[in-house]
């Protein structure tokens, strides 16, 4: 592989990070952002952090902007004469900026111009990342899915569906891991202690979850393997959905979408 530079290793730019290195443990990563120090002690031979984003443009082809997105247009103009189009690969995770933005602010349609929209779980190798792309001059459209493809799965989408993908994969890990803590809190009001049941939680999440990814099924196809006549699965089931609980989900992913089209 390549080298890889991410500019703004902030939890997300981090989280690929970290999760790059397990899939590529020689392959030279450079990691930037404005104060390093307590990015220094996941730094080696191979990994490198630095303030200088310059030097991180010079010793990289692959760069991945993590930038916040009120930074990152700000970011492009001042520094566009450090790009080069010949050379340089570079694909944006931040949220609502699109890629004729991107390239206005670089000043050319003659890069390689990328967005991507992986989550946390890069850190552990599971993000799931779509992708969009118009301008590949450079003929990278392979090697972005490998770079994505080492800390996960992934999906090209339209780009009109990019703001889409970030609530259901980005934001979707937070709603997740809400669910989750839920979880957790109802099985010690049943009596487990905090630990256990995040074992037991934490371990079913992910066995729904591998259900469906291997036995292609829908949910509610599962559900009923498990919803006997009379049961307590289907109880408690009920009682959910009286009190809200796929509406809220729902209406909370639309709340958060609408915010990112305003």
């Amino acid at each position: 592989m390549e080298k890889i530079g991410i500019i703004g290793c902030g939890n997300l730019g981090l989280s690929l990070l970290k999760g790059l290195r397990k899939q590529y443990p020689t392959t030279p990563l450079f990691g930037s952002r404005r104060n390093t120090e307590h990015l220094m002690k996941l730094a080696d031979e191979f990994t490198h952090f630095t303030s200088d984003n310059a030097l991180l443009l010079n010793e990289c082809s692959i760069i991945i902007i993590a930038l916040k997105p009120y930074m990152i247009l700000e970011f492009l103009e001042k520094n566009k004469a450090l790009f080069d189009s010949k050379r340089h690969t570079i694909i944006s995770v931040a949220t609502g900026i699109t890629l004729e933005e991107l390239a206005n602010s670089l000043g050319s349609k003659d890069f390689s111009l990328y967005r991507g929209m992986p989550n946390t779980a890069a850190d552990v190798q599971e993000s799931m990342t779509a992708i969009s792309g118009t301008t590949d001059p450079l003929n990278r459209k392979e090697k972005v899915t490998e770079v994505f493809e080492a800390i996960g799965e992934t999906v090209w989408i339209d780009e009109q569906l990019m703001e889409s993908a970030t609530i259901l994969g980005a934001c979707g890990i937070a709603y997740v891991l809400r669910f989750i803590r839920a979880m957790i809190q109802g099985g010690i009001e049943v009596g487990f202690d905090a630990k256990t049941a995040n074992k037991i939680v934490s371990q079913t999440v992910k066995g729904a979850a591998q259900l469906l990814i291997q036995n292609g099924l829908h949910p509610e196809e599962e559900i009923d393997k498990v919803t006997t006549p009379k049961g307590c699965t289907i109880v408690g089931l009920n009682e959910m959905e009286h009190s809200g609980f796929s509406s809220a989900l729902i209406k909370g992913i639309v709340t958060s979408y609408q915010k990112i089209e305003r």
